[in-house]
């Protein structure tokens, strides 16, 4: 039973994983936004695609999904702590929701 268990937690682990990675490359269409401030994200351009690609990720496969890929939101902005604001305003540049706030201080749970 231990085992079945190890062998689950490594599994989920590992989606986990491949769900921050497919964030982190949504996320890095718009890295001159983050990264500068410019050229402000319009819906129809790269960047606003793959914010519009991760919220259908996040509001179509279920609860998990959408809390992996807010955990992974916040880990981003954790990481690019100077930059945060600037991918917080991601949803909102191209009029789109992740059903969740991207903020240091969200529970993803």
């Amino acid at each position: 039973m231990v085992m079945v268990f190890r062998v689950a937690l490594i599994i989920r682990k590992a989606a986990a994983d491949d769900e921050c990675s497919t964030v982190t490359s949504l996320v890095s269409a718009c890295a001159s936004f983050v990264n500068y401030g410019t050229p402000d994200p319009i819906p129809g351009a790269p960047c606003c695609i793959a914010i519009t690609t991760l919220s259908t990720i996040a509001s179509s496969t279920g609860i998990q999904t959408r809390q992996s890929v807010s955990r992974c939101m916040m880990d981003l902005i954790t990481t690019y702590n100077p930059n945060a604001t600037a991918i917080a305003t991601l949803p909102g540049f191209c009029g789109v929701s992740l059903g969740f706030s991207i903020d240091p201080n969200t529970d993803c749970e």
